[in-house]
């Protein structure tokens, strides 16, 4: 199985055995991390589940629409790597993925 690397605000990493087919933001959760709101459940309307991805694999993800960018706008700790969780799928080609979950703005 593929591994997600996962660091909580507090630093602590975690790595977890990922799900293909769900979304970063739903191996986030599962994980333990309930830092993590996504309080819109994954819909792409809130921003609660923001990270920064490590700066080695943001060219691997997928693009990010404008939902995504414009609700990443609205966050004071916007970075270059800066994504929504909720829009990344998780699958073998991502094995290793390390993520930081970004802090509370």
């Amino acid at each position: 199985m593929a591994q997600l690397i996962i660091t909580g605000r507090d630093g602590s990493e975690k790595i977890v055995e990922g799900k293909a087919g769900w979304s970063v933001m739903e191996n986030i959760r599962d994980a333990g991390f309930d830092e993590l709101l996504a309080l819109c459940g994954g819909c792409c309307s809130c921003a609660t589940c923001h990270v920064h991805v490590d700066p080695e694999w943001v060219a691997t993800l997928k693009p990010m629409d404008g939902d995504e960018d414009d609700l990443l706008d609205s966050s004071s700790h916007r970075q270059a790597n800066s994504r929504l969780s909720c829009q990344i799928e998780f699958g073998p080609e991502l094995d290793g993925l390390k993520v930081r979950i970004a802090p509370e703005d």
